[in-house]
């Protein structure tokens, strides 16, 4: 129910109006339809003070061994011989990593590594020569051209020439805004 006499409303920006649900007669209102929450402006979940940022769990990430270099899967990583980001980019903007390729058995965007939730996903990116992925305690698996697979910390991703990518355990990536010890 909105109001049409602007007078009786506190603030321009303030146009939602919560009213009860009104049960079916003899009924009680479902619970799954009574999930919304409504917070007045500058209230934070948990009580905090209004202007405070609410407090937030420390993010892993998994990272990727390209070499003797470490990279953090903060957003999704492109390796290949000269590996290029995709027309349409949803999301972070891909990191790309260049790796040697004496023989040409490495695409020039061969295989990327993508953190989602606490899983990192490899993908392979319609590489010519293909991309191997050993599990730990797994047998090694070929994967298709454009084919993903779940890998776990421990995994070896090899794409040819020589170049044996690890996934690497989750480490706490402080946020921009935790202040530095």
């Amino acid at each position: 129910m909105a109001h049409d006499d602007p007078s009786r409303c506190s603030s321009r920006d303030d146009d939602t109006v919560v009213t009860p649900l009104a049960p079916p007669p003899g009924r009680a209102v479902p619970r799954d339809l009574d999930d919304t929450v409504v917070r007045p402006r500058g209230a934070r979940p948990g009580g905090g003070q209004p202007g405070t940022a609410p407090a937030r769990p420390a993010r892993r990430r998994h990272g990727v061994r390209v070499g003797a270099a470490v990279h953090w899967l903060d957003r999704p990583v492109l390796v290949g011989r000269r590996p290029a980001a995709p027309r349409v980019v949803r999301g972070a903007e891909p990191l790309l990593v260049a790796v040697p390729s004496a023989g040409g058995e490495v695409s020039a965007s061969h295989v990327s590594f993508d953190q989602q939730g606490d899983v990192v996903v490899v993908t392979d990116l319609r590489s010519t020569n293909g991309t191997v992925v050993v599990l730990p305690g797994r047998v090694p698996v070929r994967l298709r051209q454009g084919e993903s697979v779940v890998a776990l910390a421990g995994t070896i991703v090899d794409i040819g020439d020589g170049v044996l990518l690890e996934v690497l355990p989750p480490q706490r990536i402080p946020l921009q805004e935790d202040p530095l010890p």
